[in-house]
């Protein structure tokens, strides 16, 4: 990670993040003891994961990274995030959106405002995606990019 995104994360953190990843890891805490809601407290558990220091990171599909399904990016993975749309995604990710337009009007607050956008996206639909590097995300997208380029000229 970088030196500004360490900073970042630094004054990120103290300046809310910690209450941010707390209130979703208790989320997280409470669906889990609600044994129906484990898949979604395991996503609370994500997002909290990345709420904490979210600069530098980003949101990636399992299924991208491991190149295979599992249970979380399948069917049953989708209608978890259809459920969790309903019942909590939009308003988490419209609450995060409300944010990061508070930090855009600040201008000094546009970073933060771009670390909101990105746990709004993963607010919306978090059951199959885990927090990795930005580099290894981007060199997932990138193999993944190729696999389907050579996918298409065999077909072709």
């Amino acid at each position: 990670m970088s030196t500004l995104g360490a900073i970042g994360n630094f004054l990120w953190f103290i300046l809310g993040g910690v209450l941010m990843g707390l209130g979703w890891w208790l989320a997280g805490l409470l669906a889990f003891i609600s044994i129906v809601g484990i898949p979604w407290g395991k996503a609370c558990f994500v997002i909290g994961q990345f709420a904490f220091f979210p600069f530098g990171k980003e949101a990636v599909s399992r299924k991208e990274l491991s190149r295979q399904e599992d249970i979380g990016t399948g069917f049953l993975g989708l209608l978890g995030n259809i459920i969790w749309f309903i019942v909590a995604g939009l308003w988490l990710a419209i609450g995060h959106l409300l944010s990061a337009v508070a930090c855009f009007v600040t201008i000094i607050g546009i970073p933060f405002g771009i670390q909101h956008l990105k746990l709004a996206l993963i607010a919306l639909a978090p059951i199959g995606m885990t927090i990795v590097d930005k580099e290894v995300a981007a060199v997932v997208r990138g193999e993944n990019a190729q696999a389907a380029i050579s996918n298409r000229r065999q077909d072709s």
